[in-house]
């Protein structure tokens, strides 16, 4: 098969060097071998994003985004805790949906998919009434919003509540200030910025606000958050983890700490501003202002003419996979992700053949 260039938002084009770290041998995850990787990863994790063993324990679990998301906020709330969620999209609604699914008690700041959140309403709410977590999405993957998460952080902070980030499409791509934030536990995935592969997923937690929460009883088995921390920190682990996928995103994770979370920053935003200088030229719609863009996702109306399935058809025939628009957004919509190991020809190719899709029908 013919390479592909994944302009969806995970999982993503890795390196070679990435690709090749599934061929470790055969490992047993009971042995010390398999404990040396683990404790690399949980190393890397913390310190490639700048911050200190001390102030920070990282705990992964295998599964996606969605399974370390789910054992955050499962774990987080205790059994007679409210739980407030920031909701303007698909993520911060899956958010809720996990709550529901666990029974915890929660309420929701809502707001329009492409609009950041009423900021006088969330402080109003959280005066009113005692909440032990904020929930909040960092990168809203729906529209490609970035959330204004130090403004809720600070929030979450003068009213004694944690602050829970989901930044599963953010970390390594976005902008992200654990101090500033004040973020108390950070959900992470290995197969988007970080250029991994799918298959493992992470939280990152303030140590100094772990015993609010690890001593809750467990709402599920395998998602039990504290079971995976207590188990890591000992050199065990719970269950079977992905060992092969984990090797990879070790590899993943060097190469980070070699570019630097700033030089891919900069690296995804120079990609962006990029296409989206040629999505401009070539007239199309963009559903979000400027100022609420993510450096990795750019939502757009579709061109005139096209419906989402023709255009990603017509494009992955070319080498191309975009993205369709979700919900309300399905029919109107697409999103073209720049996340993930892509070069600039790549982008150069994947402009020339998008202008000569839209051209053809007008």
């Amino acid at each position: 098969m013919s390479r592909q260039v994944l302009l969806n938002p995970g999982p993503v084009n890795v390196s070679e060097r990435v690709r090749a770290a599934l061929a470790l041998p055969d490992l047993c995850h009971r042995e010390a071998e398999f404990f040396d990787l683990q404790d690399e990863v949980l190393f890397l994790l913390v310190s490639v994003f700048g911050l200190s063993a001390g102030g920070h324990v990282g705990t992964l679990l295998t599964g996606s985004g969605t399974a370390a998301l789910e054992a955050a906020v499962s774990s987080a709330v205790s059994p007679a805790g409210r739980m407030l969620v920031v909701d303007n999209g698909v993520y911060g609604d899956r958010i809720r949906k996990i709550a529901r699914a666990h029974g915890i008690a929660h309420d929701a700041i809502p707001a329009p998919w492409t609009e950041r959140p009423d900021l006088d309403a969330l402080r109003s709410r959280l005066a009113k009434e005692r909440y032990e977590v904020v929930a909040a999405v960092h990168h809203e993957t729906t529209t490609g919003l970035i959330n204004p998460v130090i403004e809720i952080g600070r929030a979450a902070a003068d009213h004694g509540a944690l602050f829970l980030v989901d930044s599963i499409s953010g970390l390594g791509g976005e902008e992200f200030d654990f101090e500033a934030t004040g973020a108390d536990l950070v959900v992470g995935t290995a197969n988007k910025c970080i250029q991994g592969l799918p298959g493992v997923s992470f939280v990152l937690a303030r140590r100094d606000t772990t015993p609010r929460w690890a001593a809750h009883p467990p709402r599920s088995l395998y998602l039990h958050l504290p079971a995976y921390m207590a188990e890591q920190s000992r050199r065990s682990t719970p269950y079977t983890p992905a060992v092969q996928v984990l090797s990879a995103f070790r590899e993943a994770l060097r190469e980070l700490a070699e570019e630097t979370v700033t030089g891919r920053i900069l690296r995804y935003r120079r990609a962006s501003e990029y296409l989206r200088g040629e999505f401009s030229q070539m007239r199309l719609e963009f559903l979000l202002p400027p100022e609420l863009r993510s450096n990795t996702i750019t939502a757009l109306s579709l061109p005139a003419g096209w419906t989402y399935p023709d255009l990603h058809d017509r494009m992955k025939e070319r080498g191309f996979v975009i993205y369709a628009g979700q919900g309300a957004l399905s029919a109107t919509a697409f999103r073209v992700a720049n996340m993930g190991w892509i070069e600039p020809a790549d982008l150069a190719r994947f402009s020339s053949e998008l202008r000569k899709m839209i051209s053809c029908k007008r």
